[in-house]
This record gives structure tokens, sequence and C-alpha cells, in this order.
């Protein structure tokens, strides 16, 4: 499709259909609503985007992500849609599938399993990226506790420090550490295209609350997810 680069930011939505640890995750029902509902929902409210477009190679995730707003325009290959095959060439390949050919152009990458994303982080994401000459801005969130007192089991069921150097030092003494909160990545066309780091030096973090970030991938996760959303449901916590 020529000239889809110039109507505006566009969201990708990966969502392949042979999930192994939670079967059929992206369409299971998640609080009354299929699961990648509230990542379309998330991006259509933000107001970011030109177009919400879903990459999948399942027909019945393609009709759930039609019903619930988005654009499913192709089927992604069986090739990019192992268990083995990671985010970035699908979405260079969904850049590919609409015609997106403006290095310059902003592509958002949003999870199926994103429930607690809003769209105003899509649109604080956004302006970042705007506002800063940065191949990708994403989300992330700190660390609970002190990654330099992390423990290990040995092979002799013992335990020891990865820094015991640490083992005295005061947590308020240490460094702050975040990880990928795994909901959103922006990024410039020309980055996705040749592969550069999302986790490099010209990137810039989204931070996020910690009770709004919850990685879903095992059963335990999923339940977990599910405590967390009707817990900030119930009680909305003031950020």
């Amino acid at each position: 499709m020529s000239g889809a680069a110039d109507l505006g930011p566009v969201c990708i939505i990966p969502a392949r259909g042979g999930s192994k640890r939670i079967p059929r995750k992206n369409i299971a029902p998640f609080h009354g609503r299929p699961m990648i509902s509230w990542s379309i929902r998330a991006a259509l409210d933000s107001g970011c985007f030109a177009r919400v477009i879903v990459s999948t190679d399942d027909d019945e995730i393609a009709e759930v992500a039609n019903i619930c707003g988005a654009e499913v325009p192709f089927r992604r290959p069986a090739e990019l849609s192992d268990d083995h095959t990671p985010t970035l060439p699908v979405i260079v390949h969904a850049m590919d599938a609409i015609g997106i050919t403006n290095p310059g152009a902003a592509v958002c990458c949003i999870y199926a399993t994103a429930p607690f994303l809003r769209p105003d982080d899509l649109r604080q994401g956004f302006a970042l990226l705007q506002q800063a000459a940065v191949d990708y801005v994403f989300s992330v969130t700190s660390f609970a506790f002190p990654i330099q007192r992390a423990l290990r089991i040995t092979p002799t069921g013992r335990v020891a420090m990865f820094q015991p150097e640490h083992a005295l030092t005061r947590s308020q003494d240490l460094e702050e550490a975040w990880h990928d909160a795994g909901q959103l990545y922006w990024g410039r066309a020309a980055a996705w295209r040749a592969g550069r780091p999302i986790f490099g030096a010209d990137s810039l973090p989204l931070p996020l609350p910690r009770h709004r970030v919850q990685d879903i991938d095992t059963p335990e996760d999923w339940a977990r997810a599910e405590w967390l959303f009707r817990a900030i449901s119930a009680n909305p916590v003031a950020e």
C-alpha cells in the first residue's frame, strides 16, 4: 500500500496462534474480554495511530481483532510464527506488508498480552520519541529487590551471592535497577529495519509503576495478572 508511511504513526500488535504454555492466550477471556482486546482498545483510545494492525497467522485471532476494531490486512507467514521467532522480524514484515517506506515513520509494537497498558502510556512514549533524537522508546519498571544482592542456588544445593561484595551494603546505597516492562516499544522504521538494539544507548525508557507490570507467559502469571487487575479496578492507585 503506497503512502502508508505518510498517514501517521502505526501500531503493530503481534499475536500468533501457537501459544504453548497458555493455549490460545491472545484471545482467551481476561476480565470479560478477549485478552488482545485490551491492547487494541488502549491503542485506539490513545489517539496516536493512523492504523492499528494485528500481525497473526491465525484466522480466529484475526476475526477477534477485527471485531475489536483493529485491522488485519495480511496473514503472517509460518516461518515467522514459531516459538523461536523474535519480535523484530515480525515488525519488519508487517511494515513491508502495509507499505511503510519512510525511514522516519513512527511504528509502535504493543504486545497482545498487555491488559495494564493505558492510552496515556502510549501518548507519553510518542511524545518522548518526538522530542529526542533516539531510535526507540520502551516501557520499563524497577526491580522490587536490589539485584546486587541476588542469590543463586549452586549445583550442590547451597546458596551463593551473585555479588558477594554487596553482602553488607545497605539497600538504600545500591543503584536502582530496571527491566523491560514488555508493554510498548515505539521506534523509527529505520531502526526496526536495521535491527538496532532496543536496549541500547539510542533508546529512552518510559517508567511504569510495578503494580501495572506483569509478564504473562504461564498460568501462574495469568492468575497473578487477574489478581492485580481486580485490585487496581477496585482500588485505583494514585500515580
